[in-house]
């Protein structure tokens, strides 16, 4: 039967009921076991407190920390730099990827690329963001299943040239592999069923800072090529915020994409200008 922490009581009772990032420390201080963020950081902590799944980590635990943030956005974005960082032992997600894939379509042809061989912040033209190859493949044959393509064309299947393909014969390919379809008709509809997953390119020329504001308190994220560099107080301070950006942070994009596309740019400032 699970036992509340009652060891933990203490810890929970100093936390603020604000944003930001939370910790769980064990006996190695060093390295936290946890880490998580919140808009409300003693109310999600609690809420592990309650839950018997998470048993082991509690028992381990010792001491809870935080760092408080000015808004969601910071706490998002530094919480995924510090799993990253740290590697903490119960965090599953936001852990550092190695090598992502994608999609890519070039002169009509469908391939799929790496991203410790091109640089996705700046590559057009990418879809999806996988972690292994097979995955890519799995995303691309649901599409040609709903949509009747051909998965010889494609290059995920085996076919000889201006022959039927075999998912032709059961009907699920229109017939691009043996003429009965345009080769222009088959792109337009893969390009159009790929349009949700598309990559957004980085389109700024160099570093910008988001500002992002909770009351009288601000803070300016500072991001690069789909890379987190920092949060400072001020603006003139982010701008000293400078440092070689790492790989592509599929993570940073997530939570940046439709804040920086498809909302309001009036919190964004161009850092680095051409």
């Amino acid at each position: 039967m699970y036992q509340y922490p009652e060891h933990l009581t203490g810890e929970v009772a100093n936390l603020p009921q604000s944003c930001g990032v939370y910790f769980f420390h064990g006996d190695n201080g060093a390295h936290p076991l946890y880490i998580g963020k919140s808009v409300n950081i003693r109310r999600r902590v609690q809420s592990h407190l309650r839950n018997p799944r998470e048993a082991r980590l509690l028992a381990a635990t010792r001491r809870i920390t935080c760092i408080e943030t000015v808004g969601e956005i910071g706490a998002l974005l530094l919480e995924s730099s510090l799993v990253k960082q740290q590697s903490p032992l119960y965090n599953k997600r936001l852990r550092k990827i190695r090598r992502l894939c994608a999609l890519q379509l070039q002169d009509s042809q469908t391939r799929i690329v790496y991203s410790d061989a091109l640089d996705f912040s700046r590559t057009p033209n990418l879809y999806g963001l996988f972690l292994r190859r097979a995955a890519a493949v799995d995303f691309l044959i649901d599409i040609a299943d709903r949509e009747q393509l051909c998965l010889t064309y494609l290059d995920i299947e085996k076919g000889r040239p201006g022959q039927p393909c075999f998912r032709h014969q059961l009907g699920k390919c229109a017939g691009v592999c043996c003429g009965k379809e345009t080769p222009q008709a088959h792109q337009s509809r893969l390009i159009s069923a790929l349009e949700q997953a598309q990559v957004r390119h980085w389109s700024f020329p160099g570093r910008i800072a988001i500002e992002e504001r909770q009351g009288p308190l601000k803070a300016f994220h500072v991001i690069s090529n789909w890379f987190y560099l920092g949060t400072a107080p001020t603006l003139s301070a982010a701008e000293k915020l400078s440092f070689p950006a790492d790989e592509f942070d599929r993570d940073c994009y997530r939570i940046l994409c439709r804040r920086l596309f498809h909302e309001s740019r009036e919190h964004i400032h161009l850092i680095d200008t051409p």
